[in-house]
């Protein structure tokens, strides 16, 4: 045990469960869950039917975003007296896009032992199987549901060299599609994974824009889990772009926005409209 750790307190097992696949429960997270005090489980409900199925009986306490808070007081306290407990979301790894961060950061503070059960977790299958690059990436969780939040967020991602990693509910997919084309460009190279290891697994390969239009005529694109997966940005445009915005912020110091963008647009040609944006959050 490491220096700092709690002796007499029990053990926090992060434990990831299937993302659809009940084979995928390794047999590790099935010993965990059948000899531990405890299971917090996101809801109870659909994790009973998982327990159900490998014939664990061990009781479940719910813990979910909008008790976390109030639910980690009493887990820390049961941890402290030496019981152990397992953390389970609905489906794949803990705390990727699912609470448990205030446990798991809790526990760390009171000197807690965390330990991980790994296995399931839809970023890093759907990241597996797009062929596009994995030696960098990045984990962008769910995008915001708002249309202008989540413009805005994917704004700040135009110039993102690595592989981006999202999550997306269905009934935004086509929504969100739309705007992936208007902020990247439509010809990035994009992947949607929907129903990963579930009996109806698609997994749609192409550019923005023909999946953003596959997404309006394939009801079925719009059904079931969605993770994307999209190609970084290349290091030419990146570098094309981060001159625009040195050229704006020259521009900017004499100019106002709107003369800035229009004396841009003659000098590297891209769209007066999108440069006064630039120039508007610049400015």
């Amino acid at each position: 045990m490491a220096d700092g750790m709690n002796e007499k307190a029990g053990i926090l097992y992060v434990v990831a469960t299937p993302i659809g696949n009940l084979g995928d429960l390794t047999p590790r997270a099935r010993e965990v869950l059948a000899q531990v005090s405890l299971i917090a489980a996101e809801d109870t409900r659909h994790s009973g039917q998982l327990l159900k199925h490998f014939g664990i009986e061990t009781p479940v306490v719910s813990l979910h975003e909008h008790n976390e808070a109030q639910r980690s007081a009493m887990l820390i306290e049961r941890l402290l007296a030496g019981e152990s407990i397992a953390l389970i979301s609905d489906a794949g790894t803990p705390l990727i896009s699912d609470p448990g961060f205030d446990l798991v950061a809790a526990a760390h503070e009171k000197g807690i032992q965390v330990t991980a059960v790994p296995g399931p977790c839809a970023a890093i299958a759907a990241l597996s199987v797009a062929g596009l690059p994995t030696d960098r990436f990045v984990f962008e969780g769910f995008l915001p549901a708002k249309p202008s939040a989540r413009r805005a967020r994917l704004a700040t991602l135009r110039n993102e060299c690595r592989t981006i990693v999202l999550y997306e509910a269905p009934h935004r997919l086509r929504e969100a599609l739309n705007d992936l084309v208007a902020a990247l460009g439509a010809d990035r190279r994009a992947v949607v994974c929907r129903e990963l290891t579930k009996r109806f697994e698609t997994i749609y390969s192409s550019t923005l824009e023909q999946l953003a239009a596959m997404s309006a005529s394939d009801p079925d694109m719009s059904r079931g889990e969605i993770v994307i997966v999209i190609d970084g940005a290349a290091a030419e445009a990146t570098a094309v772009s981060l001159d625009r915005e040195r050229l704006l912020q020259a521009l900017l110091e004499e100019l106002t926005p709107s003369q800035a963008a229009k004396i841009a647009a003659r000098i590297i040609g891209d769209k007066r409209s999108e440069l006064y944006e630039l120039a508007m959050k610049l400015k």
